[in-house]
């Protein structure tokens, strides 16, 4: 009996060191959420409110306005909608390419194997600003052959989301792949299991962990892209996305903040619904991806 009351008084008590790093934990977290927190206050508050000289981390009047004004927005729903489309096509190609091609360069042993992981790492350290304007004469010529991915189109936007995604996509899949054990895949032979069989039914459920953490990164890209979207997407108003909805707001003589934190929130909503969907899958994703 003592030794439980002195077990549970240890484990009551906690650590400076503990105690420390969780306060500056906190602190971070606090950082991290407040221009969430006034964004969206933001959102709710009057014009009077957001252009005061004196702003208060708070709202006695708060209102919907805002809200109504983007969502009545012409064409908001239509960007909406490409939004959705292009960071789920993403997502969707993006899992299935860098699940195939991280089996591949894992299970199999080629010539040039080593130099292709060089140059996944290699394509990750190119400034994204220095491919914009290659990738614009890229899509122009791909669009002579295939207007359905040449300029002003969706599909444009799709192949070049594909390209940055899945270096890292085909990098953090490899740890996941490489961590299962042949012997698992011999044991499956044995028992007349194909290659195809084992890969789907046995090897992809077990990286799903790496899978949704691939999903996330791959569908935060796709949906908060701004740069692409104006460069490759530019007298077709039908085909934009969301993001440049927003610039609809930003007027030369005076910018509408309430409504550009309004679609700010609305485009900060499916992300975070998304996240929490797969936040657990999520976070044992990114640490077997740190470990692998």
């Amino acid at each position: 009996m003592v030794a439980r009351k002195t077990h549970a008084v240890r484990r009551g008590v906690r650590k400076p060191g503990r105690l420390v790093a969780e306060i500056v934990a906190v602190v971070i977290a606090g950082v991290v959420a407040f221009p969430l927190y006034w964004m969206v206050l933001s959102a709710l508050k009057p014009a009077g409110e957001i252009q005061s000289a004196n702003p208060r981390p708070w709202t006695l009047t708060p209102t919907l306005e805002n809200f109504e004004r983007v969502l009545g927005a012409a064409g908001f729903a239509r960007y909406f909608a490409n939004s959705v489309l292009v960071a789920v096509v993403v997502v969707g190609l993006s899992l299935l390419m860098s699940f195939l091609a991280a089996v591949a360069l894992t299970r199999f042993r080629f010539r040039g194997r080593v130099v292709l992981l060089i140059m996944l790492l290699v394509a990750q350290m190119v400034p994204v600003e220095a491919l914009t304007i290659p990738l614009f004469f890229l899509m122009r010529s791909v669009g002579d052959v295939t207007p359905a991915f040449g300029l002003n189109e969706l599909g444009s936007l799709v192949l070049v989301h594909l390209a940055f995604n899945l270096p890292l996509a085909i990098w953090m899949l490899r740890g996941f792949v490489a961590a299962v054990p042949v012997d698992l895949e011999e044991a499956a032979k044995l028992d007349g299991a194909s290659r195809v069989r084992f890969t789907w039914q046995i090897l992809f459920p077990l990286v799903l962990p790496g899978l949704v953490a691939v999903s996330v990164l791959a569908f935060i890209h796709a949906w908060n892209d701004f740069l692409f979207a104006k460069t490759f997407i530019i007298s077709k108003t039908e085909n934009q996305t969301l993001p440049q909805a927003i610039l609809v707001f930003f007027k030369p003589e005076e910018n509408d903040w309430g409504a550009i934190m309004a679609g700010s929130t609305l485009m900060t909503i499916p992300v975070l619904i998304f996240f929490v969907l797969v936040q657990r899958k999520l976070v044992s994703g990114l640490a077997g991806a740190v470990k692998g």
